[in-house]
Parts: C-alpha cells; structure tokens; sequence
C-alpha cells in the first residue's frame, strides 16, 4: 500500500487531501500540533465526513486506515517521510515556518537511505509561489550541496473545496466530524512532480499552474469573501453565505465583481483561462456558494481582513490585475471598501481576534492609512493609484453611517 504523510490534520487536510487520498487506497499519516486530535486519530484510526448537498440528502462516508504523529515527535514524523510515496502539506503560511524544517530533516534521511528515490511534495496551500517558498526554505535546512532539485517534486495546486467551520454543538458529539461539499477536484502541477502522478481519478494535472491559482484566488476566493462583505453591510445580522446571497442585489454585486477579475484573468492567461470557461465557473460558485446545506458562516468567510486586505490578496490583487489590464474594477474597490465595515462576529458573539486589532489600529488612521498600510498601495505607481481612487470613490458614494466616512482627504481624483 502507497503511503501519504498529510501535514495538517484540520478541514482541508483531513477533509480533502487526506480523505481523498485514503478513499483511493492509500494509507494517510496526519502530522498535526493538536495532541487531542493526534489522540483521537491514533483511537480510532478513521473519521467521518458528511456531504452537504443543496436540496438533496447528507451523505456520510468513513474514512479509514489513517493515524497520527505529533510534530514534536520530529524522530517519528522524519522515519515517516523518509518511507512515504508523497508528503502534501495543508497548514497555512503561518505554520509553515515551523513544517518546513520537519520536511528537510525527513527529506535529508530519505536521501541517505533511499539515495535516488525521488519525493513529491503537494503544497495545498492558498499561496502564491508556493513551490519557490518551498525551495529557498528548505534550501536553507540542507545541506549547501543536497541535489533539492533533482530530489523533490515541489507540486503547487489550486485548493477549490470549501470546508465550513464546524459547530460546538456538532464537535462535542465528535470531535473528528467534518461537514464539506462535494467537490473533489484536486488541480496540480503536472510539471511539479518528479515521479508518477497519484492515482487519484479527480487529480487535474495542468500545465500553467499559476493561472489556475489566480483562478482560484481572484475569482473564487475574491467572490466568496464579496459574498461576506457585500452581504454583512446590507444585513449585519445574517448569518450564513446562502442568506446574504438572497438578499435583494447582494448576488449581482458578486458576479459583477468576479467578472472584473474574470475579465482581467482572460488577458492574463489567454491560452489557458478563456472568457466562456472563467463565465461558467462563475456560474458553478456562485451555486456552490448558495448551498444551504453547507451552512458556511459569513464570519468565516470573512474574517481576517489584514490578510484578505493585503496587496496579493484576492480583493487588491485582482483589482491591481484588473488596473493593469486598463480595466474596471469599481465593483471590487465597493467589496474593499464593505470590508472595512465587516464586524461579524463568531457562535459566542467574538469577533476575530485580528479583525479586533484591524478595528482597533487600523480603522483609526482612516482610508488612506488603511490603504497604505495594509493594501500596500501607494499613489506613485500607475495601477495602485488606480485602485487606491476607485475604493477613495466608492467611500465618496457610500452612505455616511460607513465606520470610515470620511477621511481620504489625501486622495482626489484630480
């Protein structure tokens, strides 16, 4: 049996990565921080996943034959990598600082026991550049002459499975239990790996990953976050995604904004995303995005506005794609400007604990330090003073009760 040694052991890792590659007779060991759930994983050696469907049945399977090493057993955790048949990773950036040199040590025993044999690292993560990241880190827990190059697959890959938080009330019944969709596509880089692909029938193998990733960052992730922001400022007591969508104007505003990006992604990436393909997969989100069952909150969806605000992220990025296309972005300058008012909060009335700080030190400094500080935008640069007008004018337009009305004096249209 082929082994995959699953950093992360949260939604993604356990509900997509992991469930699909046990699902597919391979054996799964989750490396996680969390000794409760390593616990818990080692008890039973399995888990439950339901499938929420809109307007359709739940439909649970059982993943089976998996356990778990905590990543402070780093002895362990390299014996495991040095025998695996693939690593991927579903941490997030913040924690990679900490997996990367787990990898290394495990890739460094591989080599003097197995020398040759290549190892294939699927980074399924929403990063840009993720297998440059990968490469310069682990470059640097090496050896200065380890063949990194002729030794690992660094695989990037376009994560589009949306995974809800899961409820008190439902983890205290099982802790293990996962809620997600049904989508299963898995799209990676087909020039990433260094051996045979995974037999995994709902692998994609593409050959331009990264306009797959902007894909998903600019049109998936830009539309999702829309629905948060767009939804909260017309209706601050909505809980979930499906509601805010079926407000009056809410879905419209959504598409408009995921067509501004999809438009400037058909010129980006002409022989691989054109305008047809990018308007159907508009059409799919935008259903996914209305599943009831699913019950994604619009506290998860937005939350986390330094990140979901910064420069490459899925609302600046795309509007600064969109600049340098000479085209609109007005309607993702109006999602920017609803996310500074965004102040959903989580099942116990909290709001996330960065949005807290974002409210407290950000909000202060007005639109123009917002804009500075945290979209990195500045006025010198042709496509940045674009962006930096459209959101300065859609606050001008917007309703006075806005957390920051007004205070952009420094910038003007003239």
């Amino acid at each position: 049996m082929q082994t995959l040694v699953q950093f992360g052991a949260g939604n993604i890792g356990r509900s997509f990565i992991g469930g699909l590659f046990a699902q597919n007779g391979y054996e799964v060991i989750f490396v996680d921080v969390a000794a409760p759930l390593v616990e818990a994983l080692n008890e039973r050696r399995g888990y439950r996943i339901v499938i929420k469907r809109n307007g359709a049945p739940d439909e649970e399977f059982a993943v089976r034959g998996v356990r778990a090493i905590h990543s402070r057993d780093r002895a362990s955790v390299a014996e495991a990598i040095a025998e695996a048949d693939y690593v991927a990773t579903s941490v997030g950036l913040d924690a990679l600082p900490d997996v990367l040199p787990l990898l290394a040590q495990g890739i460094g025993l591989r080599a003097r026991r197995s020398p040759g044999r290549p190892l294939d690292i699927i980074i399924a993560e929403n990063i840009h550049d993720g297998a440059r990241c990968f490469r310069e880190t682990l470059g640097r827990h090496l050896a200065p002459d380890f063949p990194l190059a002729d030794c690992v697959g660094l695989v990037e890959t376009s994560i589009g499975k949306m995974v809800p938080l899961m409820r008190a009330e439902d983890l205290a019944a099982d802790p293990l239990l996962l809620f997600a969709e049904a989508y299963d596509e898995l799209i990676v880089d087909r020039y990433g790996f260094k051996g045979p692909l995974p037999r995994i029938p709902t692998l994609n193998p593409v050959g331009n990953i990264r306009a797959y990733v902007d894909r998903k960052l600019f049109i998936h992730n830009l539309g999702h976050a829309a629905a948060a922001y767009f939804g909260f400022s017309r209706s601050p007591d909505s809980r979930c995604i499906w509601q805010v969508l079926e407000l009056p104007g809410v879905a419209a505003q959504v598409r408009a904004a995921m067509g501004e990006s999809a438009a400037a992604l058909a010129l980006e990436y002409p022989h691989d995303l054109s305008p047809g393909a990018l308007g159907a997969h508009i059409d799919d989100l935008l259903a996914r995005f209305a599943n009831r069952a699913l019950g994604d909150t619009v506290y998860r969806v937005g939350r986390d506005l330094y990140r979901k605000l910064g420069r490459d992220d899925r609302l600046i990025g795309a509007a600064l794609l969109a600049a340098r296309h000479s085209l609109p972005c007005d309607t993702i300058a109006a999602a920017v400007g609803a996310a500074v008012g965004f102040r959903a909060t989580d099942e116990e009335g909290n709001l996330y604990p960065r949005d807290a700080d974002f409210i407290a030190r950000e909000v202060p400094k007005g639109l123009a330090g917002i804009l500075r500080d945290v979209c990195g935008l500045s006025m010198e640069e042709h496509a940045e003073r674009e962006v930096s007008l459209a959101v300065t004018r859609f606050f001008r337009l917007s309703d006075r009760r806005h957390p920051l009305c007004l205070r952009n004096e420094e910038y003007r249209d003239d």
